[in-house]
């Protein structure tokens, strides 16, 4: 019902896996070498700021509360509401020089005269950065320890070509959806995280489903090499892929045009990131598995002779 492909068309994508590779390459390291010069435009998350809480007498539009606040010199901040629909919590980065109490001031003003004069001010504080040094670096020891897990239990499922292959894979995605957040200096924040970490519960299921496929067929179809092989997996999952990956974008695309400031950066790194791993699973996984030599004696398993098998049986 869900065949977009007629049965029995194979399309040969390991025919282009060397240009593939070259390109996947390429963009690795384009992304690294921007990350390096750029860095992240980090968010209040991991740099800290000051937090404002006001009072309006009517309900608050909370996208004019950003709007005025980005045109008085506060781009980026973090504004929600908190008890009811006229009280407003707004977070801005810290200003060089200025004091948390004079910025407090600016912002009050700043509603006061584009939005309600009978704004009050609840409360004013500096706030630290939920990320801190020591958090961000078990944060990253826990990546390495997980990429780690992932390379023994796929070595244990499949085989060690198809583990580095995956791991390759989501390595790849992750360096990409950060390069792109990197070059376009979007803000980095504890919801763009979170959405690269899911990138890589996304990239991992994909590539799973793919390999699994390909173990099949090594098993099941007796003529041909492993390129033949690959293509005829590639090409039996390609409905699902792009049915998942199609369902999954229109969610996305939904979140990234109507589902508001807060969220716009998950939704960003989410729809790299599809992108990314969609591709990665083919012409990265896949095509590295091939280059390290996987063969059909790999995905087959040893018979394991029972002594006395060779013997008649005694009547």
């Amino acid at each position: 019902m869900f065949q977009i492909l007629k049965p029995g068309d194979t399309i040969r994508f390991m025919r282009y896996a060397k240009p593939a590779s070259f390109l996947s390459l390429f963009l690795v390291m384009l992304a690294i070498g921007i990350i390096s010069v750029k860095g992240f435009n980090w968010g209040l998350d991991f740099t800290g700021g000051t937090l404002i809480e006001v009072g309006f007498e009517q309900p608050a539009d909370l996208d004019q509360v950003r709007d005025v606040l980005t045109d008085n010199g506060f781009p980026g901040a973090i504004v929600q509401h908190f008890g009811s629909t006229k009280e407003v919590m707004a977070r801005v980065a810290p200003l060089e020089g200025v004091k948390g109490e004079v910025i407090g001031q600016q912002i009050l003003a700043a509603l006061k005269t584009n939005i309600d004069q009978g704004v009050e001010m609840r409360r004013i504080e500096f706030v630290g950065p939920n990320v801190g040094a020591e958090l961000a670096e078990n944060g990253g020891l826990a990546i390495i320890v997980a990429l780690a897990c992932i390379l023994l239990y796929v070595s244990m499922r499949f085989e060690w070509r198809l583990a580095l292959g995956s791991v390759a894979a989501l390595g790849h995605d992750v360096i990409l959806t950060l390069g792109v957040f990197s070059l376009f200096q979007l803000e980095f924040d504890l919801t763009v995280l979170a959405a690269v970490l899911a990138v890589v519960g996304y990239s991992l299921n994909d590539t799973i489903v793919v390999f699994d496929r390909i173990r099949e067929n090594f098993r099941r179809v007796r003529k041909g090499g492993p390129k033949e092989i690959v293509d005829i997996s590639l090409t039996q999952t390609l409905s699902r892929t792009l049915i998942t990956s199609g369902t999954t974008l229109f969610v996305l695309i939904a979140l990234f045009l109507k589902g508001g400031a807060m969220i716009h950066g998950f939704a960003t790194a989410l729809l790299v990131g599809i992108f990314v791993g969609t591709y990665s699973s083919v012409y990265v996984a896949s095509a590295l598995a091939i280059a390290l030599g996987i063969s059909r004696e790999h995905m087959i398993p040893v018979e394991i002779e029972k002594e006395g098998a060779d013997q008649e049986p005694v009547v």
